[in-house]
């Protein structure tokens, strides 16, 4: 008797049937951006459930997939979200204007920031608290909360101490906080506080960054713990054989800032900026350039920043802020703006020496207060730019911002790549930013921790900062 073939029938039939899984979205078509090995994938799908990546691979996927989302993202290219690695939040008298930079860091494609210090700190952590809940949009915030500094700073809200005893409170009341990383200046604290609160914050296991005193060489404090140098021109410090001997007549007040900074340019050396810089990366020592707000200074007499149409989206006091800076360059002679000028130059041409020789390089700008034509939001994007100006390959700027960011953290197996597990903070571009570093500025989208936002979407959240603002300048 012939066996029936029915029951096979029915089988294929409830496969080829069988419903597919819905995931929170799916994007399909899409070009993937591997920043570990400047690798593009064509023709992905890409799967996200919640706030993570669940899968990404071939179009074979969309016969067991389905979205609540889909994105056809035929000719577009899937990247981290942005990581701007040293900002500021700040200005008492103006938190409001600084809540509206939350919204507009998501609008640049920026999923995460680097808060190194202002004079909010309480406002900033609970934002970092309701992004993190889900409360607020905004980019996630990792933050120093206020930095270690002496007694009478220039800078208000600073953690001032002029004592072992008050440097150990200091550092108490941070871990009260629950703050990311420890931030240091040298305004008014002295070398050896500054060595020690380095040490001590170090011993606790915290990430240090900060300034260098003039009184303590960058292979002292490379050696004492320093995590990252924050900007570039302190490297100058370690290009010149002459380092130790600035260092002692600065000491001995024999040297001023102005003539350290001569002999530092007259004497610069890249044999001797390779050496040093191969035993700070071995020391654990990075560099965060901020070549933005260094360059806008640099070239206040020629640059114009009258069309630039982001200063729509800021409050009038943060831009009020700017003008510091501006009335300081206007009362100084040429020979001092030819000084910053040659600084700028020479420390931005020792960045991709930084980079052969290893030392991890975080792209962070600056943004904020205080911090004149340093737009937040833009900012990172401007800042990727001068990094490829002077030396850097578009994959190793964008390595800066989204894979060394999150380095710094220990956070390297949820962000800084599109695979399994990571966080779902993406930016959907229209060009490939690794051909021309500008096109990290054709955002067509960005998901934040799996919340996605189209470019309506991100139109519409630019126009309400926009009239949020001119309200406020009308005073509505």
């Amino acid at each position: 008797m012939r066996k029936s073939t029915f029951p096979l029938l029915i089988l294929i039939l409830f496969l080829a049937c069988k419903p597919k899984t819905e995931v929170s979205i799916l994007l399909h078509q899409v070009s993937v951006i591997d920043l570990k090995s400047g690798q593009i994938y064509p023709d992905q799908v890409v799967l996200i459930q919640g706030d993570s990546i669940l899968l990404s691979g071939g179009d074979s996927l969309r016969s067991k997939y389905s979205g609540k989302i889909e994105i056809d993202a035929e000719s577009k290219f899937l990247m981290p979200g942005l990581w701007d690695n040293h900002v500021h939040f700040g200005g008492a008298e103006y938190i409001d204007e600084n809540e509206q930079l939350l919204p507009l860091y998501i609008a640049f494609g920026v999923t995460a920031v680097r808060d190194a210090a202002g004079d909010i700190p309480i406002e900033v952590l609970q934002w970092k608290a309701e992004i993190n809940s889900g409360k607020r949009i905004g980019p996630k915030i990792f933050t120093s909360g206020p930095k270690i500094e002496g007694i009478n700073s220039v800078w208000p809200g600073d953690l001032e101490i002029g004592s072992e005893e008050e440097l150990d409170q200091a550092l108490d009341s941070l871990e009260k906080l629950e703050v990311d990383f420890v931030k240091i200046t040298d305004n008014t604290l002295s070398a050896q506080l500054f060595r020690s609160a380095t040490q001590k914050a170090r011993a606790r296991g915290w990430s240090v960054s900060g300034h260098v005193h003039p009184e303590i060489t960058l292979d002292e404090i490379s050696k004492a713990g320093l995590t990252t140098i924050e900007h570039q021109s302190y490297l100058l410090r370690a290009a010149t054989p002459e380092v130790k001997q600035i260092r002692d007549r600065r000491i001995s007040n024999k040297l001023s800032s102005k003539e350290a900074n001569e002999l530092q340019i007259n004497t610069l050396s890249d044999s001797v900026a390779e050496i040093n810089f191969k035993k700070f990366a071995a020391q654990g020592t990075g560099i965060v350039p901020t070549l933005l707000i260094s360059y806008n200074i640099a070239y206040l007499d020629s640059l114009d920043f009258s069309g630039d149409t982001i200063q729509d989206y800021l409050g009038p006091k943060l831009k009020e802020s700017y003008q510091w800076r501006i009335d300081r360059y206007a009362l100084e002679d040429s020979a001092s703006r030819k000084m910053r000028k040659l600084i700028f130059e020479a420390s931005a041409r020792l960045l991709p020496m930084a980079q052969k020789a290893g030392m991890k390089i975080m792209a962070g700008t600056d943004a904020g207060y205080l911090n004149t034509y340093d737009y937040p939001g833009l900012a990172i994007h401007r800042e990727l730019a001068l990094m490829v100006k002077y030396g850097l390959t578009p994959l190793e700027a964008l390595q800066a911002s989204m894979i060394n960011g999150p380095a710094y953290f220990g956070l390297e197996d949820k962000y800084g790549s599109i695979d399994s597990g990571k966080k779902a903070s993406l930016v959907l571009l229209n060009s490939n930013p690794l051909e021309k570093i500008e096109n990290t500025l054709s955002i067509q989208a960005v998901i934040v921790e799996g919340k996605y936002y189209s470019r309506a979407d991100l139109d519409k959240i630019l126009l309400e900062i926009k009239n949020w603002v001119r309200d406020k300048q009308t005073g509505k």
